[in-house]
């Protein structure tokens, strides 16, 4: 009672733990204290050139849109919808980064003098949880002093996401509702996409998954397997569905056999009733999760994400749209390397095979210039589009020329030929 005491705050005592030119390390999606976010905005005139490091906000902000530039200023790590556009008009910062990393750069290469976050109420250890969140955050304990937003919306989940009172500086009380994604609706195109890539899924298996139509309709060709296993950065809806239906129980994983892991959740409030006191749930830092090291152990990892755009020699592009950065690497890198390392390993890269309503293939000869790679040639395994899956691994690269023409929109095939003909790929 006493600690209780000593260190619940008011908001607006936030100002004394943030001195000029700090870095502040800030929570992601519902990882992020509004309130104290609120505040430091309101009363932004006090801070001095004070830079916030971020991954996925939830809230658009005055100050990520530059609007306090000598006060506060935004630094991106992965971009959201209230990024986007303040990142593509010059107003914020983008680091690039592979999600296992995150945390090692915010210790080389920030001060990392203040961490808030929102978490659950403390229990009766004196414990808080970071509920839906891990992340880069959860691998800053007991490196950097933390400033806590008390939540009691938020989940309290397990894991390595705990921190004692006596590891924070101080904690102030709120009551925000935990931001929903409701899930995404697969559509045709989505359906045969993860038709092809389930067919590909032996029982047993653990699996990577992201969000979105082809991960919600994976995740019904799913529920008809066995033996299951989740070890994923983002846990969503669909794999409530998934445990529900039968289809996991982790017997077969290497690690945490049993375990759901995961690194952060973003969903509904059914994903959060079900991740509350689920000590069936691991929530572990994203340098334990991520890493292309650790998920080798897991024999048959299956790890599935999407791009926007691949080239003939595998090359993929997920971070850009039209030239315009849309989000950035995130972890599809980190799983396309652990599951390259793992034994019986495989990734997939999935993507419709049209953009602009069926007028552009995704599968060029070349990338768009300018375009960032966000899977490399090297580590690429499986691109599947609603056509087919095509495996490129140990392939030259004129068999991935005719591999990936193999699963290009009819419409295109003849063009892609010819231009794989005249740029000497076949």
């Amino acid at each position: 009672m006493t600690q209780w005491l000593q260190k619940s705050i008011r908001p607006n005592e936030v100002f004394k733990f943030i001195h000029p030119n700090a870095d502040i390390i800030v929570g992601m999606a519902n990882g992020e204290p509004l309130t104290l976010l609120n505040t430091l905005e309101a009363e932004h005139e006090r801070l001095q050139n004070v830079r916030f490091h971020q991954m996925h906000p939830r809230n658009e902000r005055a100050y990520i849109n530059g609007q306090y530039k000598e006060h506060m200023r935004h630094i991106a790590y992965f971009l959201s919808p209230s990024s986007r556009d303040a990142y593509n008009n010059g107003h914020c910062d983008l680091v690039p980064n592979h999600f296992h990393e995150v945390p090692k750069l915010l210790r080389e290469h920030t001060a990392c003098n203040l961490v808030i976050a929102s978490a659950a109420p403390m229990d009766h250890h004196g414990y808080f949880s970071l509920g839906t969140n891990a992340e880069y955050v959860a691998a800053l304990i007991g490196q950097a002093p933390f400033l806590l937003e008390i939540n009691p919306n938020m989940p309290r989940t397990y894991g390595g996401n705990q921190i004692h009172i006596s590891q924070i500086v101080g904690f102030i009380e709120s009551d925000n509702s935990c931001w929903e994604i409701p899930a995404h609706t697969s559509n045709e195109i989505d359906q045969r996409i993860a038709g092809h890539i389930a067919a590909l899924i032996p029982d047993g298996s653990t699996i990577q998954v992201g969000i979105g139509g082809i991960p919600n309709a994976i995740i019904g060709f799913l529920k008809e397997k066995k033996h299951l296993g989740i070890h994923t950065e983002m846990l969503t809806d669909g794999l409530v569905d998934l445990v529900e239906s039968g289809a996991v129980d982790g017997t077969k994983k290497q690690t945490h056999p049993g375990k759901i892991v995961g690194t952060f959740a973003l969903g509904t409030k059914r994903l959060y009733s079900f991740l509350h006191e689920n000590t069936g749930v691991l929530m572990l830092p994203v340098d334990v999760v991520n890493d292309p090291r650790l998920i080798a152990k897991e024999n048959h990892i299956v790890s599935i994400n999407s791009s926007v755009e691949v080239d003939f020699f595998g090359q993929c592009s997920s971070e850009t749209i039209q030239g315009r950065y849309y989000s950035s690497t995130g972890g599809q890198a980190d799983f396309a390397r652990g599951a390259a390392f793992a034994e019986n390993g495989k990734s997939f890269i999935c993507l419709p095979s049209t953009a602009k309503n069926g007028t552009v293939s995704r599968i060029q000869p070349y990338l768009t210039p300018g375009t960032p790679i966000s899977n490399s040639k090297n580590d690429v395994h499986y691109i599947v589009t609603e056509f087919g899956a095509a495996n490129l691994k140990g392939k030259s690269i004129r068999e991935r020329a005719l591999a990936l023409i193999s699963i290009a929109h009819p419409r295109f095939r003849e063009e892609l030929t010819f231009q794989a003909q005249r740029s000497s790929f076949i």
